[in-house]
């Protein structure tokens, strides 16, 4: 792999059906706590991480997990066709046909 004359985050890849080029890009910091948040709840443990990620300083992450602790958790509750009882339910049949052989006597 040898690295392409622009762009110190595109990467030339050498191919047997030519040169392909790879970019590369490093998540923004919303990613990269949300990424932390979903791994740990513990918030020092959050900063090292989103910061390892984006290569960005601890105190610009801690402002960003600071913003994203004071905005309103939604939660999703996984939803069952139980949830519904008007709606009609959905089946999904399929039926596998017989497989004659055909043999020459």
């Amino acid at each position: 792999m040898s690295k392409g004359s622009g762009n110190s985050s595109d990467a030339v890849w050498n191919t047997k059906y030519g040169t392909r080029r790879v970019r590369v890009d490093l998540p923004t910091v919303q990613e990269a706590v949300f990424a932390a948040q979903g791994l740990t709840d513990d918030v020092e443990e959050q900063v090292e991480i989103a910061a390892g990620l984006i290569g960005a300083s601890a105190d610009e992450v801690r402002a960003e997990i600071a913003r994203s602790k004071n905005i309103r958790q939604v939660r999703v509750r996984p939803r069952s066709p139980t949830d519904f009882p008007t709606e009609p339910r959905t089946f999904v049949v399929e039926r596998k046909g017989v497989r004659r052989s055909l043999m020459n006597s």
